[in-house]
């Protein structure tokens, strides 16, 4: 070869070289991958399945789930805290509704120790007494369990007939802002309405008592009461005499009778 083509052949080598070494330099290093961000999870007490109102739960139906740490409230079972609660919670009866997966709160269970669930469910002191209603007596059918109601009573006023000669009627609210347990053998509120024959009711032994002798007397039926004002009184404790020292008002309407 003629020395004239190697040194073209060299050069024309060192430029490229030159060029590559020009271009690598020009460009920034690339950047370092950012760090991705570990979410910190626990493992929370879980429903497996649907668990109805009044359910023995068992231990078929809760499971452990992952859960956002950030999510899971105080109310949550923790695996960490309570790696036997499945064990511990066998047994219990649901005072709510469970969807598969929602978190389980222990609030929302209860021990029964062998008691059916209305006993369960019962405040320490109060009774479950059952009335009979109907479509008229019961709010057409719209009281439904954990509703909140007032009881009335009708009934004749033998008295006043005997003064006036006229055939009277009474009706007053003997009981005020009664919680509803059950509708018939209905513990839940999926139900619009429910035009039942039996009403079940929560009441201390005093109401019991009043109740019981309201039935001997007239018409007993439940005035359904608004959610805004369920909880604006204090269930009432005392007969229908001293309701009226309550100040709790009495209706009357004669209808002329001849004698």
């Amino acid at each position: 070869m003629k020395p004239a083509r190697i040194i073209v052949l060299v050069i024309a080598v060192v430029a490229a070289g030159l060029a590559v070494y020009l271009a690598s330099g020009s460009e920034p290093p690339p950047a370092a991958p950012e760090p991705v961000a570990q979410l910190e999870t626990v493992d929370v007490l879980v429903a497996s399945g649907d668990i109805e109102i009044g359910q023995a739960v068992s231990g078929n139906d809760l499971r452990w789930a992952t859960w956002p740490a950030a999510s899971a409230g105080a109310s949550l079972i923790r695996r960490t805290s309570r790696p036997d609660a499945i064990d511990q919670l066998a047994g219990s009866i649901s005072r709510a509704a469970f969807s598969p997966g929602e978190p389980i709160r222990e609030a929302k269970l209860i021990r029964a120790n062998g008691s059916g669930y209305m006993a369960a469910i019962l405040g320490k002191g109060m009774r479950a007494v059952s009335i009979e209603i109907n479509a008229e007596t019961g709010a057409g059918g719209f009281v439904m369990p954990n509703d909140r109601v007032d009881v009335l009573l009708s009934r004749r006023d033998k008295e006043a007939e005997k003064a006036t000669g006229v055939e009277t009627v009474v009706s007053e609210i003997i009981l005020s802002n009664i919680r509803v347990l059950a509708i018939d053998q209905t513990v839940d509120d999926k139900d619009k309405t429910r035009i039942g024959k039996t009403a079940t009711l929560e009441l201390t032994p005093r109401q019991a008592e009043t109740l019981a002798l309201a039935r001997q007397r007239g018409v007993v039926a439940l005035a359904l009461r608004s959610l805004l004002d369920a909880n604006s009184e204090q269930p009432a404790e005392a007969d229908d005499a001293s309701s009226r020292r309550r100040g709790i008002d009495v209706v009357r309407f004669g209808i002329k009778t001849t004698r």
